[in-house]
């Protein structure tokens, strides 16, 4: 006669081995299209970027009397929070291609949802920066006098994309965002890792606020802290089309494209520095 195997009543045990379950149930348990799924990142970005841009706008717009840097910083961290919790329940809330194209590198993310990810990700960020100006028109008016400035005396389009320093070289460029990326997948990677000393889900979303805001506060000064392509290609193609003109792509000995690319870059580096250090190493620690 088999025996019954003993019934774990501590709630705490039982959560756990929950979780640790989780990625077996996960396949059968989606239920949700990639249309919707794309709905969902579209409108989480929308979010990040509406707020982000907002109050990068507020600040620049008023000349610093209604904000602060502090406040920017805050502010993005802020609209990280919200933009997270409005899609993390339905597609995961990667709101960044540079999270997408990580976590599919890492076997994480299915290659065939990435496009539509992407995409809606990028469509995001540009329907937000719209909404973002069409609000505050009047004042953008009546701080450049209707003259749409990349730089000059009254430069604006700093507002919706990142623009680097003037002392700032490409290469030099290229490694502020490549590092800030992977600081910040590296940071993701072990606030989800159920593994090593995650919290609880609804917790997630402020921490990684929080991981932005600190971002911001250390490794912002160089270019703005982009680390996330469709944050600052969606809103450079806005003010493209929206009266900046091209000098938004020429600018910077034409910055443009490196908070693309070495956001994705950087955040392959971050996933890998992760799973490399801490991820594999406490699993083979483990079976030791």
């Amino acid at each position: 006669m088999a025996r019954r195997r003993p019934v774990c009543k501590n709630p705490a045990l039982m959560a756990d081995a929950a979780v640790r379950a989780m990625p077996e149930q996960m396949p059968t348990l989606t239920t949700y299209t990639l249309a919707r799924e794309a709905a969902a990142e579209f409108l989480g970005t929308f979010v990040l970027l509406v707020f982000g841009t907002g109050v990068v706008a507020q600040t620049v717009l008023s000349g610093n009397t209604a904000g602060s840097i502090l406040e920017i910083h805050i502010g993005w961290g802020l609209a990280v929070i919200m933009g997270v919790y409005v899609a993390g329940g339905v597609s995961g809330a990667h709101l960044n291609p540079a999270v997408s194209v990580a976590m599919a590198v890492r076997g994480a993310f299915p290659w065939r949802k990435l496009p539509a990810f992407v995409g809606a990700q990028f469509a995001g960020a540009f329907v937000a920066s719209a909404v973002t100006f069409f609000s505050y028109r009047e004042a953008f008016t009546a701080f450049d006098g209707g003259v749409r400035q990349v730089t000059g005396p009254h430069p604006t389009a700093g507002i919706f994309a990142t623009y680097p320093q003037a002392y700032l070289s490409i290469f030099g460029g290229f490694v502020d965002q490549f590092v800030g990326t992977a600081l910040l997948l590296l940071l993701i990677c072990a606030l989800v890792d159920a593994n090593n000393f995650a919290p609880p889900a609804r917790y997630t979303p402020p921490l990684i606020g929080l991981a932005v805001v600190l971002i911001g506060q250390t490794f912002g000064f160089n270019a703005g802290y982009a680390i996330n392509p469709a944050r600052d290609l969606g809103p450079r193609l806005f003010t493209f089309l929206a009266g900046w003109g091209a000098d938004v792509f020429r600018a910077g000995n034409h910055w443009w494209w490196v908070p693309v690319v070495a956001p994705c870059l950087g955040g392959i580096a971050g996933v890998m520095i992760y799973d490399l250090l801490i991820a594999r190493r406490k699993g083979a620690g483990e079976a030791a």
